[in-house]
């Protein structure tokens, strides 16, 4: 019997589900995955999202549009298949079941269909491009090793996720509310950090200089990975929407969360690398003096950033009254992977999938919850197949073996949050666009 035909058969998969509950659930392996992918992985919902209306029988629908989707697939010890495509629902499944992908990434619709780009390429002149891509942004917590003292590398805990819940908080409000974009999905990526898809249809058509322009408007994080001022603020104010940043998120979570959590001021390395941020080192120079002294108000974290403010903040160091947002900025302002937003060929890993690294699924994020998301419970592969184990046989459906699951919250929250407004959405925007083209239709028939 193949894999394939091994996978559709529903009487197996039980039997290797409850199989795997005899075995120990904290690992990450093919087993399982098959698994998942078999009972679990929302197909439906992924091919409804990259389709975008597409899939119905309006007059103006693109039947080619998903085909047109370029899927990415790593396969086990790194194979790396490019350029996937899929007629629709029922391809894309038996392809994934078949073929059991660690990582599933997904990359910009095509003119063409993406399988077919080399024979498309010998037809002359025809240039394979993309020419549609949901504008993404990603977020790695490796990124921030400089200013946090609990975890390093790809690890990441509840003390430092609030850097990532200050990035979802700042890019979310950014986008909504000075682009006007609404249908915004995030999503752990089961590791080290967060992805988010701008997915409105005008976001989508983007070009890249466009999409290059919306990414600098983020940007006041600059300096190397040596670089002591990480923030260039200039002006004599703040921005209007950096100010808001600061006043909203910035500074609360600065004061009330990173100081305490990472301890920035109870270790001299620690709150050396803040006075560094200084450019006046005498005046530097005076703050540590007096932390190195023994007054009791000096001691904690609140007294000693008290008295920095104080002293910076002061009438008699105007020129450095900037510094304490600087030093706000350099800890907690968003740190983007710019080259992944500016062009639309990047390719973004599919929400759903599971971290190899981890086992942990990539589940949709909440930004008005993004605070009490514990990136340390989200679902685990080894957690799901120990559900199913858990709940017998006795359910037969999909749904069912979903709803029994720890991961039929987050794909609910996909379907109800991010999926129906934006399926309204695409259905609203394909009516009128074919509305206004059958008036033009008559206007032109009429003046001719």
């Amino acid at each position: 019997m193949t894999m394939e035909e091994n996978i559709d058969e529903r009487d197996d998969m039980q039997i290797d589900a409850h199989a795997l509950g005899n075995q120990q659930l904290n690992q990450f392996s093919f087993d399982y995955l098959k698994v998942y992918y078999g009972k679990l992985f929302p197909y439906a919902d992924i091919f409804r999202w990259m389709s975008y209306g597409n899939e119905g029988k309006h007059p103006a629908c693109d039947e080619s549009f998903f085909s047109r989707r370029e899927f990415s697939f790593t396969l086990e010890n790194d194979v790396y298949l490019r350029f996937q495509s899929f007629k629709g629902a029922t391809d894309l499944e038996n392809s994934i079941k078949e073929k059991c992908p660690h990582k599933i990434d997904i990359g910009p619709v095509y003119n063409v269909d993406p399988s077919r780009r080399h024979a498309y390429a010998q037809g002359g002149n025809n240039v394979f491009m993309p020419v549609e891509r949901e504008l993404i942004f990603d977020i790695d917590i490796t990124e921030y090793d400089d200013v946090r003292y609990c975890c390093s590398g790809s690890d990441i805990c509840l003390d430092c996720w609030p850097l990532m819940a200050v990035a979802i908080k700042v890019v979310d409000t950014v986008l909504r509310d000075d682009f006007g974009f609404n249908h915004i999905l995030w999503v752990y990526s089961g590791r080290r950090g967060v992805h988010c898809w701008v997915c409105d249809g005008r976001a989508r058509r983007l070009s890249n200089e466009q999409r290059s322009s919306i990414t600098d408007y983020f940007h006041v994080y600059k300096g190397g990975e040596n670089s002591l001022k990480k923030a260039s603020l200039t002006g004599p104010v703040l921005h209007p929407v950096l100010g808001r940043a600061y006043k909203d998120v910035l500074l609360e979570y600065f004061e009330k969360k990173l100081m305490q959590q990472q301890r920035l001021f109870s270790f001299e390395e620690r709150y050396q690398k803040i006075l560094d941020i200084i450019p006046d080192k005498s005046v530097a120079s005076e703050i540590h003096e007096k932390w190195q002294g023994s007054r009791r108000s000096s001691t904690s974290e609140e007294g000693r950033w008290d008295q920095l403010k104080s002293i910076l903040q002061s009438g008699k160091h105007k020129a450095l009254r900037r510094c304490v947002e600087e030093i706000v900025f350099t800890y907690t302002y968003p740190r983007l992977d710019m080259e992944v937003s500016k062009h639309m060929n990047h390719l973004l890993k599919a929400p759903f999938c599971v971290h190899p690294k981890t086992g942990r699924v990539c589940v949709p994020i909440d930004p008005n919850q993004c605070d009490d998301f514990d990136p340390t419970s989200v679902p685990t592969l080894s957690m799901l197949i120990e559900e199913l184990n858990a709940g017998g046989l006795q359910m037969d459906t999909k749904n069912g073996e979903l709803e029994r699951t720890s991961l039929a919250q987050p794909v609910r929250f996909f379907r109800s949050s991010f999926l129906q407004p934006l399926m309204k959405s695409c259905k609203e925007e394909m009516e009128s666009a074919y509305n206004a083209k059958i008036q033009q239709s008559g206007k032109s028939s009429f003046n001719w």
